[in-house]
């Protein structure tokens, strides 16, 4: 049996208030079921996948939403990595008949009126870090940022990856994010704008981080037959892959040099039975404008060291070789997790971009990443069923 994506909801994103994360899944499921053409009623599983705010969404929205006799329910996280792992697991369960129509969705509400955003992701919102856990925050190193910056600057001194690379991916995405409406940034960047940011760990300037948001995104599985007979061209699934690298945080340890991407997409490219060459469109994780470079070069788009130079060469942007992060990513348009690339891959496939649709659409390429380059997941998604390109 093959699969498919049949229904995408996307919330409002952004500074929104006064909604949970519950509120935003169950908002985000209503939209994806109401997008395929299809009714709660019509579900026999569902996936979900918390963000930050610990605690606030749980496997009772199956109740909340008056689910009944659901044959999956789970409460998923591998972080950033979760959205292709939630596709992974109910693509698994449609194609053994444990169920027929999986709802996959991730919801989050991280940004409070008065408090600096940085807190969410400090480490420091859920609970205070004790005994070794404490040692980044006491020695000065600002969160997930700080962490990330390690990596980067071990690229840099390997690869000579620099500022420039990273203000190219900055500023091509800003320019996918002008055509996007559900983009938080919209504004035109220059490599002068990006420069002329704070700093907020260095590497890494303002323009260099994912925002954060609060929303939801939630996306339909199940048959590629039934998606047919649906409201919208089925998203199909030609194939999927993880990667957990493990690192042990000591000499030898590739951090910074390569990513869970290398195994992640090796698995997806063999059972989609193509290679980096035949995708179109990338759709990138990009917490940080560092993480695209590391995982071009993890895909196999360019040499281990070149992602800085090929993100500059304009290969990412409009009429570019490998139109990447089309809706502005995570950088520009919203933090939404794995959902960021997986929504607008979806849209993508579809020929639903509008201004910002992509011309050659037939096979897209998703991509997760979670913790500090920990996890990884690949999907590849196509518009027709696998092994027939239109």
């Amino acid at each position: 049996m093959s699969v498919a994506l049949a229904g995408l909801g996307i919330t409002e994103m952004g500074k929104v208030f006064g909604s949970t994360p519950s509120d935003f899944a169950a908002e985000a499921i209503r939209l994806a079921v109401a997008d395929a053409g299809l009714t709660f009623g019509d579900l026999d599983g569902l996936l979900l996948n918390p963000g930050v705010s610990h605690g606030a969404l749980g496997i009772e929205l199956a109740a909340a939403l008056g689910l009944r006799d659901l044959s999956l329910l789970a409460l998923m996280n591998g972080y950033g990595s979760s959205a292709g792992a939630m596709v992974q697991t109910a693509a698994l369960a449609v194609d053994a008949g444990m169920a027929d129509t999986v709802a996959c969705v991730f919801a989050d509400a991280p940004v409070e009126p008065g408090r600096n955003i940085g807190w969410a992701f400090s480490g420091l919102g859920a609970s205070q870090p004790k005994g070794f856990g404490s040692l980044a925050a006491t020695t000065g190193i600002p969160g997930v940022a700080g962490l990330y910056g390690f990596a980067a600057r071990r690229h840099m001194a390997a690869y000579g990856t620099n500022e420039e690379h990273f203000a190219a991916v900055a500023v091509n995405q800003r320019d996918w994010a002008t055509s996007n409406p559900y983009a938080q940034q919209r504004t035109p960047m220059t490599v002068e704008d990006h420069h002329n940011s704070r700093w907020i760990a260095e590497p890494f300037r303002l323009f260099d981080c994912g925002l954060v948001s609060n929303g939801g995104v939630a996306v339909i599985v199940t048959s590629a037959e039934r998606a047919a007979d649906l409201r919208q061209p089925p998203v199909h699934l030609w194939g999927w892959g993880q990667g957990h690298p493990g690192y042990p945080m000591e000499r030898g340890s590739e951090f910074g040099l390569t990513s869970g991407a290398v195994q992640s997409s090796r698995a997806a490219y063999t059972m989609a039975g193509i290679t980096s060459t035949d995708i179109d469109v990338a759709e990138i994780y990009d917490c940080f404008t560092f993480t695209v470079i590391l995982s071009l070069e993890d895909y196999g788009f360019c040499a281990k060291g070149d992602g800085g130079p090929f993100a500059a060469s304009g290969a990412l942007g409009r009429g570019g070789s490998l139109p990447t992060n089309t809706g502005g990513g995570q950088l520009s348009s919203f933090y939404m997790w794995g959902m960021t690339p997986l929504s607008e891959g979806v849209i993508q496939v579809r020929g639903q971009g509008g201004q910002r649709q992509v011309g050659r659409h037939d096979i897209v390429l998703v991509s997760g990443n979670g913790g500090i380059l920990d996890h990884h997941s690949t999907l590849v998604l196509g518009a027709h069923p696998r092994n027939s390109r239109g």
